[in-house]
């Protein structure tokens, strides 16, 4: 799987991008037709400590998936959006596998 990340107005240091694509790739455990993922990190400027915004979008065989999240980090927001896209890769799957 190809995975592009782009920080957004930062540099984001190797370490937040080898954990961001090592959480990415195991999307792949449950969906073998992912064709690749777009991940954007950005910095919100609230007020509040949740202003590490993540978005993912997954291109599968027939279709798009996409979440986003905030979080205090940019890793909780990493790990809370692929756990909702691991919901929607199975519900994705499931579909597929009813129309066969």
């Amino acid at each position: 799987m190809n995975i592009k990340i782009q920080s957004i107005h930062f540099d984001a240091d190797k370490k937040l991008i080898d954990y961001i694509t090592a959480k990415v790739e195991k999307l792949e455990h449950f969906h073998d037709r992912i064709l690749d993922a777009n991940v954007y990190l950005k910095l919100n400027n609230h007020r509040t400590k949740d202003n590490k915004h993540v978005e993912v979008k997954i291109n599968v065989l027939h279709n798009t998936l996409f979440k986003e999240a905030e979080a205090n980090s940019f890793e909780a927001a990493s790990d809370m959006v692929v756990e909702a896209l691991k919901i929607q890769i199975k519900k994705h799957k499931e579909l597929l596998s009813e129309k066969s």
